[in-house]
């Protein structure tokens, strides 16, 4: 087994985690209450960038894994850590500012794009 595939699934865990700290964070900062989802701008900021990372999560890692698996270990991790290192830009750029959301968001989602393709090819090579 390629030793940073679980690397970077610790690594995106712990950003997962990081993320949700500091929405719980904003809640008692800017005093927005559970459940409500709305409330300061900074908050919602920061709530919205956890949101989307977590439905980013949902692609980026099954790709990870399954690249890894059809052997592409090496530029799965490539691709994991340009994933993590996007993703991170998203969300400290989005919780200082919306506008600064977009080149995080076009790394990472062009990181998982990179791992969507060593899928399809390996699922392709798989076949035939």
């Amino acid at each position: 087994m390629h030793a940073h595939i679980p690397v970077i699934t610790i690594l995106t865990c712990l950003l997962m985690l990081a993320a949700m700290v500091v929405v719980g964070m904003c809640r008692g900062k800017y005093k927005v209450l559970a459940p409500a989802t709305s409330g300061h701008p900074t908050f919602e900021r920061a709530f919205r960038a956890q949101a989307n990372t977590v439905e980013q999560v949902l692609i980026f890692l099954p790709l990870l894994w399954v690249a890894h698996s059809y052997g592409y270990s090496t530029w799965a991790a490539y691709f994991g850590y340009a994933w993590l290192i996007g993703r991170t830009w998203y969300l400290i750029g989005y919780i200082q500012e919306a506008g600064k959301r977009s080149m995080g968001f076009l790394i990472s989602s062009l990181a998982a794009g990179g791992l969507l393709v060593l899928c399809l090819m390996g699922a392709f090579k798989s076949f035939f």
